[in-house]
């Protein structure tokens, strides 16, 4: 049997491996010293992705700490992802694409209907995904904060202004997480349709913890 190129150079031994549905949401506790490494499946799928502390979850991911910190609004092999008390929580130990958003949110409803059209509103959305996963544990719509988009292509034009354009991403590219303290891991494997993020057709990902 050959070789499963998705576990490939994954540190330790593989304790979880599932893959999330396009569309569906996915929450998972991941200890401290162990890696999630994320597949992009089919390519140009968006991610989206939030961290809480395990051991109080009003601790959790801050965008604003994390590119303080490092100096730069892209997310790359080496960041740091920080809490919002400055705290290392998950740092990106590989990545397999060249970078990574954290400034771009999450779609929801009421933004699809804005920037789309009122037609768009039933349109499910990352925002009620992270609401959906984050109900299970008893967090609510407080405490969704700016949230990562892994894989997703969000550039900053020298005005200042953000696009939403065609991913860097492609089918089996991966980006590699290793936990520095016990995180609850929220996934949103974004919906989206209206917009290149994902390539106009959601795709399934994998989402594999080795310890």
């Amino acid at each position: 049997m050959s070789a499963d190129p998705h576990i490939s150079g994954l540190p330790g031994t593989v304790i979880h491996d599932e893959v999330v549905p396009a569309r569906a949401p996915w929450l998972r506790h991941i200890g401290a010293g162990q890696t999630l490494r994320i597949v992009d499946l089919e390519g140009n799928q968006a991610v989206d992705f939030l961290l809480y502390s395990a051991a109080d979850d009003t601790e959790r991911y801050s965008a604003q700490d994390t590119v303080a910190a490092q100096g730069s609004l892209f997310l790359r092999a080496g960041t740091v992802l920080r809490s919002n008390e400055g705290r290392p929580m998950m740092t990106i130990a590989a990545s397999a694409v060249d970078y990574h958003d954290t400034i771009g949110g999450a779609c929801s409803c009421e933004s699809n209907t804005l920037r789309y059209g009122h037609h768009t509103k039933s349109q499910h959305a990352c925002v009620e995904n992270f609401l959906e996963a984050n109900l299970s544990e008893g967090r609510g719509k407080r405490d969704i904060v700016s949230n990562i988009n892994f894989f997703m292509n969000v550039p900053v034009e020298e005005d200042g202004a953000l696009g939403i354009v065609d991913g860097i991403s492609a089918p089996g590219l991966t980006v590699d997480l290793r936990a520095e303290m016990d995180v609850v891991v929220v996934v949103s494997n974004c919906p989206q349709v209206n917009n290149p993020c994902n390539a106009f057709n959601p795709t399934p990902v994998r989402m594999i913890v080795a310890a």
